[in-house]
């Protein structure tokens, strides 16, 4: 009998056995609210290889693996999902506007919308590689571009960024590596995750095989191809623009510079130390 104003109780959740590199899988991607089907999560297991099988509270709904308590993320998923592919349109037609740039030779998809896990209200992120020598100018030639077909972009101070274009990512394509410093289990997703929606010159082949070092991190999330020779060319018009370009751009972000990584061949601008803050919240759930 179940007495007047009292719940009813049901079974308690059943364990979930799962190998242990999918398991700190399922805890990593629990950081972003990203329930897992068991190809997600095969696809994603951690790098370090163990044999042993451990029972852990974690329960299988549907399709989807979650953290025991984490129900609500499920709900999530096809709400992100519908978000993401309306921005993945947007930002296909603005890569279809830069990819006519002769010196945009790759735009990718990053952040959570490479995952189709972006809200409604985000911005949408991409990562631009140019040519060599070539990346400031053409930064600010992408940005009058933009300005000129109407496509929204983020811009210092504005706080409503709902679908503007966030460039945070760009790179020469003569320095394509992460630096040493910076390599850890989030940015190795980062790279894993990206979409190309620009690739040429097979330049996205080119940048994975320069960070093949995610493999360590993420040995099932991406195919490291071969190496590609690219045939040279002569050094495009604008590297010789290229200096005061970039001293102009230095000089004008050089109050707003943080932790953000500036130079002649790369600009990353990720002001908070994502890598140090999602390694925390890891370590929390791992116990």
């Amino acid at each position: 009998m179940v007495l007047a104003g009292s719940k009813k109780v049901g079974p308690p959740p059943k364990k979930t056995i799962l190998p242990e590199p999918e398991l700190a899988s399922l805890m990593y991607h629990d950081i972003f609210d990203y329930p897992m089907t068991k190809v997600e999560l095969k696809k994603w297991k951690f790098g370090p290889k163990t044999k042993r099988q451990i029972t852990i509270l974690a329960r299988k709904i549907g399709q989807y693996y979650i953290l025991n308590g984490r129900e609500k993320t499920i709900t999530k998923r096809p709400f992100r999902n519908s978000a993401s592919l309306r921005k993945i349109d947007l930002a296909r037609n603005a890569a279809r506007v830069l990819g006519k740039l002769p010196s945009v030779i790759m735009v990718a998809v990053t952040g959570a919308l490479a995952m189709m896990n972006a809200d409604v209200d985000s911005d949408i992120d991409l990562l631009i590689i140019t040519s060599a020598r070539t990346l400031w100018t053409t930064r600010l030639l992408v940005y009058a571009s933009l300005d000129l077909m109407g496509i929204p972009r983020r811009r210092y101070g504005v706080k409503k960024q709902k679908d503007r274009l966030c460039l945070n990512m760009w790179l020469d394509e003569s320095d394509l590596a992460w630096d040493n410093t910076d390599r850890n289990l989030y940015t190795a997703h980062e790279i894993a995750q990206i979409v190309p929606l620009v690739n040429k010159e097979r330049t996205y082949e080119r940048f994975i095989y320069k960070n093949s070092w995610i493999k360590h991190y993420w040995p099932n999330a991406v195919k490291i191809p071969k190496p590609t020779r690219v045939p040279r060319t002569a050094a495009s018009p604008l590297s010789l623009i290229e200096p005061f370009a970039r001293n102009f751009q230095f000089w004008y972000m050089r109050e707003k510079i943080t932790r953000e990584v500036v130079s002649p061949t790369k600009a990353i601008f990720h002001p908070r130390d994502w890598g140090k803050i999602v390694a925390l919240r890891l370590l929390r759930r791992l116990g």
